[in-house]
């Protein structure tokens, strides 16, 4: 993605079912826990780099021993820093005595991380700001064991104000107004009425409280639990928690609409959003991770037992394709396979544009996160070739000479890297004019790798949201090189609508195809339309949300997306470009083709799964047309 889009989060669960004397015994240390998130983690960067933590709770521990560790940065690099920290508190507590590092008694006892369950998480900022206060995990203490709760997930709520008013009317006083906040009262509300409920039976029967305790922490109604606090959630989420006695549980949406995977053994029980870090982590084989079903929630007991129970009744499936397209690693198989396929359906759209020309055009892609969709295309385009040169050998019959074989056999794709970016420069010069004129210098050109004036020059992105980085860097760089046309291959649709459920795409005048479809309107002596959408927009907010229709779609409904397209590239375009430039952007039927299990595809359709999404698009509309920069949710 040429444009910076901050999105979602990671997060990783880790529930270790042996003692620690096992994994001293057979991994040869008792940190093997403390080890494996470090891995789970760093195989994760990529879905936060604003702030991580890490939290731990231990099994079984005296009164009055801390049984709840904790651990925060929002340091340019967290995840080093959490880690750093932990072993350099192991180092100062064993004072040199390296054989207490073997002791897993001792450590436990007195070593910071050294229990039995850890939740990790990695935090792009969406809402709020950069303050350690808002990385997760979050804790909710007690002095009750089973009432104390470790909160962390990778989630967006549409209706925070409406939940907030729930808690409220119960008699709380939220501390503040986040969905993360919201989650951790809503489900610490009915931990606590459980808690209250198992206590009252118990005590009917007369035992003592201490047993008491014990067997509230075994009947804990997880799912029963996470069901009731759930009933209003409206958004994506992958949920995960610890309880202070031991329990622990992950729990996704009823749309799929953020990623959660899981793996177990007799050693340990892991969750993740995203499969290839439980892969690298643990050694195991792409089918033994299996992904968490919409709705449901993999609840660990401290006893061991592990179980994938429905907590809410699962809808249409609409999981996230931007994580297919750009958010997830693409070291997971299928992501690999269906981001080469995206590429692979993009072809006949590129050869159009490029009038079949294969001789006169150069291919290449930016960023490196558009790697693997070019390789798709690539291939397609070797095959096209493979196709003609049959062709011209079957007609040539046997009339082909060795000079006119030779032609035809040099007939394939010129593949060049034409731009590479440097990491090192940047952008710190605040006024505008000499902040553009170095934001031209963040990648560096080949020289060489064009045909100066005759050649076609196509290049792949993997998504073009505001078209900011396009206008200002990209076009002006590749036009160095002096090509006769600049081709921008998006590997996905235009992004139409704004996003609710974890990416940082919340104003809908961010989008150059909003802004595309707005100038086509006004072009065309259709600003009435702007004018209904906005009244139309202002009626929805008075129904209730289940009622809510998505206004914003009669604005683009005049033009065919070919048409928006058109207009992008003339919007993006740099007036002092010597070459043409023309931008394809794939179909809605190729995405889903490409990435059938990932038919979560609002951005650019429209079709919220939840009833929260049409009401944050009519209320972004609002915002653009009263001049309000600010999210809609």
């Amino acid at each position: 993605m040429s444009d910076q889009i901050k999105h979602e989060c990671g997060i990783a669960l880790l529930r270790l079912l042996k003692p620690l004397e096992y994994y001293h015994h057979k991994y040869g240390t008792p940190l093997y826990g403390v080890n494996k998130m470090y891995l789970l983690m760093e195989k994760q960067h990529n879905r936060g780099q604003d702030g991580a933590g890490l939290a731990n709770v231990k099994f079984d521990l005296e009164p009055g021993i801390k049984y709840i560790n904790r651990h925060r940065s929002n340091s340019s690099t967290p995840i080093k820093d959490i880690f750093v920290k932990i072993y350099s508190d192991v180092n100062q507590r064993i004072e040199g005595n390296q054989r207490l590092l073997y002791d897993p008694i001792w450590l436990k006892e007195n070593v910071d991380f050294t229990g039995e369950v850890f939740l990790g998480h990695l935090r792009y900022g969406t809402f709020g700001n950069n303050s350690i206060e808002y990385c997760h995990p979050f804790i909710r203490q007690n002095n009750w064991q089973s009432r104390n709760l470790v909160l962390a997930g990778n989630f967006n709520l549409t209706n925070v104000d409406e939940l907030l008013d729930i808690l409220i009317e119960k008699g709380q006083h939220p501390y503040q107004d986040t969905d993360t906040t919201t989650i951790l009262e809503k489900i610490g509300h009915f931990l606590d009425k459980e808690v209250e409920t198992n206590f009252r039976n118990y005590k009917e029967q007369r035992l003592p409280n201490p047993v008491i305790s014990q067997k509230i922490a075994d009947a804990l109604d997880i799912r029963k639990i996470l069901a009731e606090a759930s009933r209003k959630w409206d958004g994506g989420y992958v949920i995960c928690g610890m309880m202070g006695h031991g329990d622990a549980f992950a729990m996704r949406d009823p749309s799929g609409i953020r990623p959660a995977y899981y793996y177990h053994d007799d050693e340990i029980a892991v969750v993740a959003s995203e499969r290839p870090a439980i892969q690298t982590a643990f050694n195991v084989p792409f089918n033994a991770v299996q992904e968490l079903k919409p709705g449901y929630g993999l609840i660990i007991k401290k006893s061991g037992v592990i179980t994938e129970e429905m907590c809410r009744e699962p809808v249409e499936r609409k999981a996230c394709s931007f994580e297919r397209i750009y958010f997830s690693r693409g070291t997971d198989a299928e992501i690999y396979r269906e981001r080469k396929k995206l590429g692979e359906l993009i072809c006949p759209a590129v050869l159009k544009a490029m009038n079949y020309d294969v001789k006169r055009t150069v291919f290449s892609f930016i960023p490196n996160t558009a790697e693997i969709s070019f390789y798709g295309l690539v291939e397609a385009m070797q095959n096209f070739c493979r196709t003609s040169i049959r062709q011209q050998i079957l007609d040539a019959g046997d009339n082909l000479s060795p000079e006119a074989l030779d032609e035809i056999l040099s007939f394939r794709p010129q593949i060049e890297k034409v731009a590479v970016k440097d990491a090192k420069l940047r952008t710190f010069i605040t006024q505008d004019t000499q902040r553009n004129d170095l934001v031209t210098h963040v990648y560096d050109i080949a020289y060489g790798t064009v045909s100066g004036d005759t050649d076609n020059l196509v290049v792949m992105d993997d998504s073009i949201v505001r078209g900011t980085t396009l206008r200002e860097s990209i076009l002006r760089i590749l036009d160095r090189l002096s090509p006769e046309k600049i081709i921008i291959v998006s590997s996905a649709p235009q992004i139409r609508y704004p996003d609710c459920y974890g990416i940082d795409m919340a104003k809908l005048n961010d989008f150059v195809a909003f802004q595309a479809a707005i100038a086509l309107l006004k072009d065309r002596k259709q600003q009435n339309v702007i004018n209904e959408v906005y009244n139309l927009a202002r009626e929805m907010e008075k129904k209730p949300a289940t009622e809510m229709k998505n206004a914003v779609k009669k604005i683009y409904e005049p033009f065919s997306a070919e048409e928006i397209s058109l207009k992008i590239a003339e919007m993006l375009r740099p007036s002092e470009l010597n070459a043409a430039v023309e931008i394809v952007y794939q179909s809605i039927e190729n995405l889903h083709m490409a990435c059938p299990g990932n038919l979560g595809d609002w951005y650019f359709t429209g079709n919220y799964p939840t009833p929260g999404g049409n009401r944050v698009a009519n209320r972004s509309f609002i915002n653009y047309i009263e001049g309000r920069n600010v999210r809609a949710y």
